[in-house]
C-alpha cells in the first residue's frame, strides 16, 4: 500500500513587508528550529493546480464557501523525480492535507488528463481523486511558485513559514520546465506569513509571533495567481 501523509491543522495567514520578514526570521532563528531544507535563502515551492471544467474550486473560494478543496501536484525543484499529489480540504481556519507520492512519469500522465494513472496507485485517496477528477473533468489550470523560509516544531506540528517572490503562469503548464514564463503576483515587497499547528499554539511561540507587525489576511495563492485568465463576474 502506498503511504499516505495526512495532516490536519489550523492555518492562519498574515501579510507582512519584506523588511519585517527578515527581522522576524533573524530573531526566530535564535529560538525555533529551522527547516533543514532552508539553506541560506529558503527553498523553492512549485505547485500545479487542477480545477474542474467549470472552475468549481476557484468559485467556491471566491464565494466564501466554508467547505472547499484544492487538488495539486507539488515539487521543490524542476529536477525532482517524485511528486506530491495533494488534496487540500478546508473548513474555516482548519485544513486537512492528504498527500501521495507519484513518480515523474505518473505526474506527467495526470497533467495530460490521463486520470487512469490514478488506478495504478493502490490507495483509497487515489480512488477518490480518480472519481472526482474524471467525473468533473479536472484540468491543470495554473502553476504557482514562490520561495519559502520555514521554522518547525514537532510539538503540535507547529510550522511558521515566510513565502515571498510569488509568481505564476497559466500559459505554460510544464511542471518540470526550467524557463517558464512567469508573471509576478502581488507586490514585490509582500511576504505571506503562515502559522500552522494542530491542537494549540505553544504560548512562547505565540508570544514571539505577537512581536511581528502583521495584518490578518484572507488570501489564496491559487486565487491570486488566476487573476489574468479568470476574472469574477
Amino acid at each position: 500500500m502506498v503511504q499516505l501523509l495526512d495532516v490536519k491543522r489550523r492555518e492562519i495567514k498574515y501579510r507582512i513587508s519584506l523588511a519585517t520578514a527578515l527581522r522576524a526570521q533573524n530573531f526566530l532563528k535564535q529560538v525555533l528550529p529551522a527547516d533543514p531544507y532552508n539553506g541560506i535563502h529558503g527553498y523553492m515551492v512549485r505547485s500545479l493546480y487542477f480545477d474542474s471544467i467549470y472552475h468549481d474550486d476557484l468559485e467556491d473560494k471566491l464565494d466564501g464557501i466554508e467547505d472547499r478543496r484544492k487538488i495539486r501536484l507539488r515539487i521543490y525543484s524542476p529536477t525532482d523525480q517524485t511528486v506530491k499529489l495533494e488534496l487540500k480540504s478546508k473548513n474555516g481556519e482548519w485544513q486537512q492535507k492528504q498527500s501521495l507520492r507519484l513518480s515523474k512519469s505518473q505526474a506527467l500522465r495526470l497533467i495530460a488528463c490521463d486520470y487512469e494513472v490514478l488506478k495504478e496507485v493502490p490507495h483509497s485517496l487515489a480512488e477518490q481523486l480518480f472519481v472526482t477528477m474524471s467525473r468533473e473533468a479536472y484540468q491543470p489550470q495554473v502553476i504557482v511558485q514562490y520561495n519559502r523560509y520555514a521554522f518547525m516544531l514537532d510539538t503540535n506540528d507547529i510550522r511558521v513559514t515566510f513565502d515571498q517572490h510569488l509568481v505564476a503562469t497559466e500559459s505554460s503548464l510544464d511542471l518540470f520546465g526550467e524557463g517558464l514564463n512567469f508573471y509576478p503576483v502581488g507586490y514585490s515587497d509582500d511576504v505571506t506569513l503562515e502559522i500552522k499547528y494542530n491542537h494549540f499554539l505553544l504560548s512562547y511561540v505565540r508570544d514571539l509571533l505577537d512581536q511581528i507587525d502583521k495584518s490578518s489576511l484572507s488570501y489564496s495563492k491559487y486565487v491570486m495567481s488566476r487573476y489574468i485568465s479568470h476574472q469574477p463576474e
